[in-house]
């Protein structure tokens, strides 16, 4: 992630953004737990559909599915994502900074009307990865934001007091 640093140019405060590179075991990290989460999805959302309190409501049943269906999506833009990010990292010539998969998307939300039908455990997967599909994007967000290098700062200051 980024941080952000005030710095005197020209008399003027900018905020410029501070190069803070995401390490490779963050990735990792993130991966791991994205495929954990995405297991759990699938486990709780098969048992709500077998065991769960929608049999025989087909408006429940039809719920249950489109936001397994979302969380699915959601946790599989975080795993190819990733898995991009892991290729780039190993230097797959394949795998750039500017190819479709290493942009996150836009997210689809969950339609918490619909979940509140639902078991608390199958609420807490669905608002557990929308949080992983948030946390994805400010990395992706910090990582396009345009870096500015601790010898371009020194420059910045030492023009600002000629």
């Amino acid at each position: 992630m980024r941080g952000i640093a005030s710095v005197m140019i020209g008399g003027d405060t900018n905020m410029m953004a501070i190069d803070v590179p995401v390490q490779r075991a963050q990735v990792e990290n993130l991966y791991v737990e994205a495929m954990l989460l995405a297991d759990e999805a699938h486990a709780a959302f098969a048992a709500q559909r077998d065991l769960g309190s929608v049999r025989g409501n087909a408006a429940a049943q039809i719920g249950l599915a489109c936001e397994s269906l979302k969380t699915t999506t959601r946790l599989m833009h975080v795993i190819a994502w990733l898995l991009h990010r892991r290729a780039m990292f190993a230097g797959d010539p394949g795998a750039g900074p500017h190819d479709s998969a290493a942009r996150i998307g836009e997210p689809v939300a969950a339609d918490w009307g619909v979940c509140e039908g639902f078991d608390a455990s199958i609420r807490r997967i669905i608002a557990a990865s929308e949080r992983l599909f948030e946390r994805i994007a400010v990395l992706e967000a910090g990582w396009k934001a345009p870096a500015v290098t601790p010898v371009q700062t020194l420059l910045a200051r030492l023009e600002a007091r000629l």
